[in-house]
């Protein structure tokens, strides 16, 4: 991709990525690309090394006792599977939001047509914002699970999760928490926050490359796993082996990615979800308080000035949003997105169904030019779609 790009969908996959990633998935490529877990030879034994490193800065950065519990997974999709699927039980009760993406009503409806489970989705306001008293009233005797999204891909606004947490300590329910918009950008504590499980994507916030996520899974939950199958552990056995994090890692692992993951970690850590995110923050004001002034311009989400993650989606005038991103990408080289963004039930809240919405995600390395950059093309739509 050209240089001259200006790139607006961090909330899909984050780019560029810290050179330091490249170099060490080039390394791995070059001089240990052997199975992890699969041999005593040297290059194995180095290529696990490398995923328990990664498994531990994951721990550190999340707050998790056991690097262990954290299985690997290709995406937050595969992880989210996992959890619920591994999970949920026929007969169950689950509770989520009206703002979760496909990945977690997908799997809930396929349950409920296989298995009988009843679903309650609980609505937020037009902003994106959750009132816990209605989580608190969704919940009965026969709820399971709790699943809530960090932050909505859509309106980038931030859920309660601590809240909703201790919530479900007191009721007994179990808590998923659906990173893939926050993992790397906002902080993240599975025992301060009642977590049970959570899932991530590794090639948004973490800053690695496609095809890495995980699972966290506390110690006392049991999950049936997604996949079956080869393991490099307990192969004499007929069945899944009970250690983690073998049983939820069956095949060879995506080596060079974590191996790139791991890096992107690193650099997290190094840099603090505090300092990203407030860059971020600052970025998202300032592309929200130019494009509010545009006459046409609608945005979404919550107001300036209050805390969201660095979603800005919008609409222009009564256009199509899909005819916006295409200008923006042909005319301006700006990339966007646009459509439904895999969460049309939060699109029903916002009345944005019909024609979907524009969105802008920031990332860290995101420049000022970039924002005044956007401001620009968007002034210059707005003004030809009248």
């Amino acid at each position: 991709m050209s240089s001259e790009v200006a790139y607006f969908d961090h909330a899909a996959s984050s780019w560029p990525k810290p050179p330091e990633v490249l170099q060490a998935m080039q390394e791995c490529m070059l001089h240990y690309s052997a199975n992890p877990g699969r041999g005593s030879h040297q290059m194995a034994v180095k290529a696990s090394r490398v995923l328990f490193e990664t498994r531990k800065h994951l721990a550190k950065l999340f707050k998790i006792k056991n690097p262990n519990d954290i299985s690997f997974a290709l995406n937050t999709t595969m992880a989210l599977n996992q959890a619920i699927k591994g999970f949920v039980q026929a007969g169950d009760h689950v509770v989520c939001t009206a703002v979760e993406h496909n990945s977690v009503r997908r799997p809930l409806e396929y349950l409920k047509r296989t298995k009988g489970i009843s679903i309650t989705y609980v609505k937020t306001n037009a902003k994106g914002e959750l009132d816990i008293e209605d989580v608190a009233n969704a919940l009965t005797d026969k709820t399971s699970l709790l699943v809530c999204s960090h932050s909505s891909n859509l309106l980038g606004s931030i859920l309660p999760v601590e809240q909703m947490g201790e919530l479900c300590r007191k009721k007994g329910v179990r808590f998923l928490v659906d990173a893939a918009q926050s993992a790397g950008i906002l902080e993240l504590d599975v025992a301060r926050m009642g977590i049970d499980m959570l899932a991530f994507p590794g090639h948004k916030g973490l800053l690695g490359p496609q095809g890495t996520g995980g699972l966290y899974i506390a110690p006392e939950l049991e999950l049936e796993p997604l996949l079956h199958g080869g393991t490099g552990s307990q192969s004499e056995a007929i069945d899944q082996p009970t250690v983690r994090p073998d049983r939820y890692e069956s095949g060879t692992q995506n080596t060079v990615g974590i191996a790139g993951l791991n890096e992107g970690v690193k650099f997290i850590l190094k840099e603090t979800v505090e300092r990203i995110h407030r860059k971020e923050w600052e970025l998202t004001q300032a592309l929200m308080a130019e494009l509010q002034g545009i006459d046409g311009v609608e945005l979404l989400g919550p107001d300036l000035g209050q805390n969201r993650t660095g979603i800005v989606a919008f609409n222009v005038n009564q256009a199509d949003s899909s005819e916006v991103a295409f200008i923006l990408d042909q005319s301006f080289q700006i990339a966007v997105r646009a459509g439904y963004h895999c969460t049309p039930l939060a699109h029903e809240m916002v009345g944005t169904l019909e024609r979907g919405a524009v969105r802008a995600s920031v990332g860290y390395f995101t420049t000022e030019d970039e924002v005044r950059r956007l401001v620009g093309a968007v002034k210059e739509i707005a003004k030809h779609l009248k």
